[in-house]
């Protein structure tokens, strides 16, 4: 059912939907830094990996961007409802695996069993399992004991299951406890997640209408100001507090949230004990809001009579204020995206053809594309070239190449056009997500893992010894073996990367940056902050 208020604002859909849209994703720096935790444990080789964060901070939404870019090689099994006991969770695992067992079957053993001889047979074909719990805190302990077996199942060289915990904050309390100190001493990386800073929730409420559609300015400044202060920064409350506030100033025949009605939809949302009679009162825009589609009906019936009431006021035409970077008014849209990538392969030296994928011309020319959600720190740590997706004051999307960082600038190819902007302010437009281009290794075939041989782990060798200033051979044949992927986790410590000895894009492209010379594009030279 869309929002009452949607054509009133001129939106297109609900931007503060509780309904999960990829669309929407907003990934702060908190969010980042647990997705990082999580895909460690994706490649990690066994354990436990504990995120934690209040309700409403995004767990859930971290774990689907997980989802997203787990390996072709990973099988998953996802548990929603983990309030069972320890063999009612194992029949689950089971179930979601596809792993047969004897139909009504309870015996734990049996189960274990079934579960190791997949696991076994997984892992000899080379793929890897991770199990996913959320809700983890609703665990007793004799399933976390359990499931603390089961990080028992290995060959000789690796364990067979890696599993992530999902939870409210009393899961690392429960964790803790003195019977479950085997369990807590496998956990190979943590992570509380945070609400969103004051910055971030601007940035959040920002995007999202823009993505909706959103021509004018809905929530003014002092507004958001008190909303980051009502909801403390958890986007869950701050979805419902903008989706009530909407209707709000729907029913109230206004063109922008006041505080005063964002005042009402906290009363609404968050509740007052000090009034009496709460919960009739938590409905009242709603019918408000019904009755006025009841008198709309009642216009449409007797148009030719005149009613007393006068009509809700015009939209306004205000639009939100002027962006920074806006879109060039001589050039088509249609464009962006062509002319954004045509400047990324400039700088590379690349030629790019008007038809055909971006990232598919790169190939053939030896490089691949590296696309993420990030932030700006993240653009600075990979320090390439890139094309970031961005929104205009109208919130209609474009593209723009960043082909410099120079201090608290950044300079930006738009249209063709070059302009040099502020960080901050070019951050407000942008929704995250960017595409980079990076030289692969010879022969490379996606992640490069301990046991692999072959050219691509011969140009690992190499660079990892260039990056310690060594000019030496690698020993041949060249084999992914134990030293080597020492090297490459402490390389990856050495870039704040997680050191999980896997040689994954982020990492080949650190190792590039070492290694390569002044003919390669930079975002930052030497001596830039």
């Amino acid at each position: 059912m869309k929002p009452m208020y949607r054509e009133h604002f001129g939106l297109k859909e609900a931007p503060f939907s509780l309904a999960p849209d990829p669309r929407y994703l907003f990934m702060s720096g908190g969010h980042q830094e647990a997705l990082a935790h999580l895909l460690y444990g994706i490649r990690n080789d066994g354990g436990f990996v504990l995120l934690t964060g209040e309700v409403g901070t995004g767990k859930t939404t971290v774990c689907r961007c997980l989802l997203e870019q787990v390996p072709d090689d990973t099988d998953i099994a996802f548990i929603i409802n983990p309030k069972m006991d320890a063999g009612e969770l194992l029949a689950t695992i089971c179930d979601e695996l596809g792993i047969p067992y004897a139909y009504g079957t309870t015996s734990i053993k049996s189960l274990v069993d079934a579960l190791n001889a997949y696991l076994l047979d997984t892992h000899a074909r080379g793929r890897k399992t991770v199990l996913i719990i959320e809700e983890a805190q609703n665990l007793s302990a004799d399933v976390l004991e359990q499931l603390r077996l089961l990080t028992n199942l290995e060959t000789n060289r690796r364990k067979l299951l890696q599993i992530i915990m999902l939870g409210q904050p009393e899961l690392q309390d429960k964790v803790s406890r003195p019977e479950l100190r085997q369990l807590a001493q496998r956990i190979t990386a943590r992570y509380h997640l945070g609400p969103l800073s004051r910055d971030e929730v601007v940035a959040y409420v920002s995007h999202r209408l823009s993505v909706a559609g959103v021509s004018r300015q809905v929530f003014p400044s002092p507004v958001i100001k008190r909303l980051f202060r009502l909801s403390k920064g958890t986007p869950r409350l701050v979805n419902l507090l903008c989706d009530r506030a909407l209707l709000g100033a729907y029913v109230q025949g206004q063109d922008r949230v006041s505080a005063s009605i964002l005042a009402q939809a906290a009363r609404e949302v968050l509740g007052d004990a000090r009034e009496k009679g709460f919960r009739g009162k938590s409905y009242r825009w709603a019918a408000a809001a019904l009755l006025l589609l009841l008198c709309g009906a009642v216009l449409f019936i007797v148009s030719h009579r005149h009613l007393s009431r006068p009509p809700l006021p015009a939209v306004a035409a205000e639009r939100l204020s002027p962006a920074v970077v806006q879109w060039p008014a001589g050039q088509p849209r249609s464009r962006s995206r062509e002319l954004a990538f045509r400047e990324l392969f400039r700088q590379w030296n690349l030629v790019y053809a008007s038809r055909g994928p971006a990232c598919r011309q790169a190939e053939e020319q030896g490089m691949r594309c590296f696309t993420r959600q990030g932030s700006i720190q993240s653009l600075r740590l990979l320090n390439r070239p890139a094309v970031l997706r961005l929104f205009d004051g109208g919130g209609r999307e474009f593209y723009a190449a960043l082909t410099a960082l120079r201090g608290q600038r950044a300079t930006l190819v738009v249209g063709g056009e070059t302009r040099n902007v502020e960080i901050r302010d070019m951050a407000l437009q942008w929704t995250g997500s960017f595409t980079l281009l990076w030289k692969a290794p010879p022969d490379y075939q996606g992640d490069i893992r301990p046991g692999s041989r072959g050219p691509a782990v011969r140009w690992l060798a190499e660079h990892l010894a260039l990056a310690r200033g060594e000019k030496g051979e690698p020993v041949e044949p060249a084999t992914f073996d134990e030293p080597l992927v020492r090297q490459v986790k402490e390389f990856q410590r050495t870039k704040g990367l997680l050191p999980d000895g896997v040689a994954g894009a982020e990492t080949l492209i650190h190792l590039s940056n070492t290694a390569e010379g002044g003919t390669s594009p930079f975002l930052l030279r030497k001596g830039d902050a």
